[in-house]
């Protein structure tokens, strides 16, 4: 790899009205490598990003591009300059063609024979160029094809080839992978791969540290505005990075606490959905945190929906404090003990345009109103209690949650279902896009709830989170229960060989 940087910032500083946002930040790039840039929320990674492609100017530093100085001052700037950002929204027209997007802005004219440039756009041109750019990608879909129809890995593919058709020799990528399915990771890391190979550099911003080692040559820790740390990936660790991002080691970031396993509180016997969830059966005891670990499309989200009466079971029964119980809908199940915090926040878990109050509130209002009106004082009294307790970071309980944090917003879920005291919480992904700080402070209420007597069931697709919090894990694939290892048994090799069982 050549070691002169194509891109180099030096002496980075930014200010914001109270508050220094980067402090003497420096940052490299080489050519054809794929730098991991790390950072909790707030680590100065997306100021410095935007500094770069020219939507904030610095207060001090130099940034240098093939040992050129440049200062962009527009992300078109950046863009003709060869610097390009993936955005985590996609930054696409849904109802125009795939190539009408890639060439946005800057059509291909039409050009007489004389070469005078005509009012006409060469469509035709434009599509050839767009197919040979989607072919290098190995795109399966045609430059006409209606962006709305896509999937979200090949609108990432679209936004690659708008990168590629300016000749940009370095890509920001801003949290690819997050609203994609495992089987889309691979395909995008395979083009990743490819363009490292063209000489294209990409800076490469997540919050999954696993991603890390799987792609990255190198790693770039930002903390508090600050550079915390640089590495190899050959170097680097699990622990390293995230000792550099939070401050924390990796058993403060699992912080498990040894709680009396109390009696049965759950039992589950024959639960069937279709063909997602087939004959599953289990028990959970008070103070117990019980891990469902599987791949995509194991069946764990659709037994919990099951369980809940979100859908509809087709068979199975369920006991709850010893007592038979027929948990038909959600309402019923609230109202037997269960708390349900689903897997997409944002879309089953809060609703964005209300209050921290409001939303904190929601599942509790029978408890909070006498005669069809709310009782405000006691919804404020219950809400500042939470977040107090959870230590939920808003300006106030009237701020709109949508403007919090990932990691608050999911404290906000957790409260919504605290304030009803429910003897078992199921908990899907309660850690999925939300930064490395912020997940320790979920670990931390997950062993707390345990310690409180409450029964967890706890899905995760990180198997570190599985075995660092769950006293037993149940594996399943197919819709069927394929392993059940006790803390002490379960292993990562052992996890996923019994995910991986081909069960017919």
């Amino acid at each position: 790899m050549d070691r002169t940087p194509i891109l180099s910032m030096e002496h980075i500083d930014k200010s914001f009205p109270g508050v220094h946002a980067l402090d003497d930040i420096h940052f490299q790039v080489y050519p054809g490598e794929i730098l991991a840039l790390m950072g909790e929320n707030g680590a100065g990674k997306s100021t410095l990003m935007k500094i770069l492609i020219g939507v904030y100017r610095k207060d001090r530093g130099k940034i240098t591009l093939n040992g050129t100085e440049i200062e962009p001052r527009t992300p078109y700037e950046a863009f003709t300059l060869g610097i390009s950002v993936i955005h985590q929204e996609l930054n696409l027209v849904p109802e125009m063609m795939v190539f009408e997007n890639v060439f946005l802005g800057r059509e291909m004219q039409q050009q007489s024979r004389t070469g005078r440039v005509l009012r006409r756009l060469n469509k035709m041109e434009m599509r050839r160029e767009t197919k040979r750019l989607l072919d290098q990608l190995g795109a399966n879909f045609e430059p006409d094809t209606v962006v709305k129809k896509l999937g979200v890995a090949q609108q990432q593919l679209v936004e690659i080839a708008k990168a590629l058709s300016l000749d940009a020799r370095i890509i920001i990528m801003d949290e690819p992978t997050s609203s994609l399915p495992q089987s889309d990771v691979g395909t995008l890391f395979k083009v990743m791969q490819e363009l490292k190979l063209h000489g294209v550099s990409i800076v490469f911003i997540t919050h999954r540290i696993e991603e890390v080692f799987e792609i990255a040559d190198r790693v770039v820790v930002l903390r508090d505005g600050k550079n915390a740390g640089e590495m190899s990936i050959e170097e680097a660790t699990m622990e390293k990075v995230i000792t550099f991002m939070v401050g924390r080691t990796m058993d403060q970031m699992f912080p498990k606490q040894a709680v009396e396993i109390g009696k049965k509180v759950l039992s589950i016997q024959g639960l069937s959905r279709g063909k997602k969830v087939r004959n599953v059966s289990f028990q959970l005891c008070q103070g117990e945190i019980l891990g469902l670990a599987g791949l995509v499309g194991a069946g764990r989200t659709e037994t919990v929906r099951a369980l809940f009466g979100i859908d509809k079971k087709d068979a199975g029964e369920v006991w709850l404090d010893g007592q038979s119980v027929d948990l038909l809908s959600p309402q019923v199940s609230i109202q037997a003990g269960l708390g349900f915090v689903p897997e997409d926040r944002k879309l089953q878990g809060l609703i964005l345009n209300m209050t921290v109050c409001q939303n904190v509130t929601l599942a509790s209002l029978k408890q909070l109103t006498r005669a069809l009106v709310i009782h405000r004082s006691a919804e404020r009294t219950v809400t500042e209690r939470f977040v107090k307790q959870l230590r939920i970071r808003t300006p106030g309980i009237r701020q709109l949650v949508k403007h919090l944090s990932g990691g608050n917003q999911q404290k906000v879920v957790l409260a919504k279902w605290l304030a009803l005291h429910p003897k078992v919480l199921i908990l899907d992904e309660p850690t999925r896009g939300i930064d490395v700080g912020a997940k320790a402070e979920i670990h931390a209420l997950i062993s707390q709830f345990a310690q409180q007597g409450m029964g967890v069931i706890l899905i995760s697709s990180e198997l570190p989170e599985l075995l660092g919090m769950c006293d037993r894990i149940l594996v399943m694939s197919n819709g069927t229960i394929t392993g059940k290892f006790s803390r002490e048994e379960a292993d990562q090799e052992k996890i996923m060989a019994s995910a991986v069982v081909n069960v017919k």
